[in-house]
């Protein structure tokens, strides 16, 4: 496993994160394809063994079971200064008035709650998951930089959103003196590529780690389309992000299968090798519900694609509609 500094920080995370949304009570919030905590636990004791010391999390992932299934199983099979563990605020976890959202009151109740599940006394990443509409930025960059200043929060990060509300967060946080944001976890994959336009040359520009979510379009790069999943079958996120650019997507998957082929190695490795070669790339977040995500992940780092596969992977590409910031 190679390591590598997040953004312009100090911190050093695994090359790849274990993205743990697939981990959480089947029962409880809307992904009924979420692997519960007896079938999670020894993926996440393979990826401590594979070298990953990033797990990224979220508050919303299965009613808050996700953050309990990760705390409990890094504590199990880790010591806490061995792992970086990284989850998101922003969703609603609750109905009613302040029930989600990025006020002061949302972020100073869900870190004290993301805690408490996680079973730790600091989060190393806190992120936004999305930007709220209905808060100010700048209430919201206090309430961060406080979480900090309590201990709460080594670092914070932003999720998908437009390059000029990223560059505006960043802007305000330097003129106020506030903790700034480290990284970006944006949507970036061979099949959606828009954040290639204006959010990484920002992120480049300013020394921001980025991470991106979904590196395998929530499996549609790992396989050819007419095969199916039981997530594939019943993700409906995965729907709205890609139904509307099916037909130009399967000639990228195509693309994929054919370098695979020509390398001997799964399609896995090779779309995750491409978002590998872009040195703007920090860590991709994969999901993992069977061991052999886990091993293909890791053997796409010594994938070395050559600029002629490169080529290939790219040409299909068409322009998409922003898609992924809700």
């Amino acid at each position: 496993m190679d390591y590598v500094r997040l953004g312009r920080t100090g911190l050093e995370v695994s090359r790849l994160c274990l993205g743990c949304m697939s981990f959480g009570e089947p029962n409880r919030g809307t992904h009924a394809w979420t692997l519960g905590e007896a079938d999670a636990r020894p993926l996440i004791k393979r990826a401590l063994e594979l070298g990953i010391n990033f797990f990224d999390t979220a508050n919303i992932y299965s009613d808050g079971s996700s953050e309990e299934i990760v705390g409990r199983a890094l504590k199990d099979f880790a010591r806490r200064d061995e792992v970086v563990i990284a989850t998101k605020v922003h969703g609603r976890m609750r109905p009613g008035p302040n029930g989600a959202g990025l006020s002061r009151r949302a972020i100073m109740i869900e870190i004290d709650n993301s805690l408490r599940r996680l079973g730790t006394d600091h989060v190393d990443l806190y992120q936004i998951h999305r930007w709220d509409h209905e808060t100010p930025i700048a209430e919201t960059l206090e309430a961060l930089h406080d979480v900090v200043k309590a201990g709460k929060v080594r670092y914070i990060g932003a999720s998908s959103m437009f390059a000029w509300q990223f560059a505006t967060a960043l802007h305000l946080a330097e003129a106020h003196g506030w903790s700034r944001f480290v990284s970006m976890q944006n949507h970036l994959n061979l099949l959606y590529r828009e954040e290639e336009r204006e959010m990484l040359p920002l992120c480049a520009a300013e020394s921001i780690g980025v991470i991106p979510w979904s590196p395998l379009a929530r499996g549609r790069l790992t396989r050819r389309p007419e095969t199916a999943t039981s997530r594939s079958n019943t993700d409906n996120y995965a729907r709205l992000l890609y139904a509307a650019t099916e037909k130009a997507d399967a000639a990228v998957i195509a693309a994929v299968d054919r370098v695979a082929a020509r390398r001997g190695v799964p399609m896995a490795e090779v779309a995750l090798a491409w978002l590998l070669r872009k040195s703007v790339v920090t860590s991709p977040i994969i999901g993992a519900t069977q061991p052999h995500h886990l091993e293909d992940a890791v053997k796409a780092l010594a994938l070395k694609l050559s600029n002629e596969d490169a080529a290939e992977l790219e040409a299909p590409y068409v322009p998409h509609a922003v898609a992924g910031f809700s």
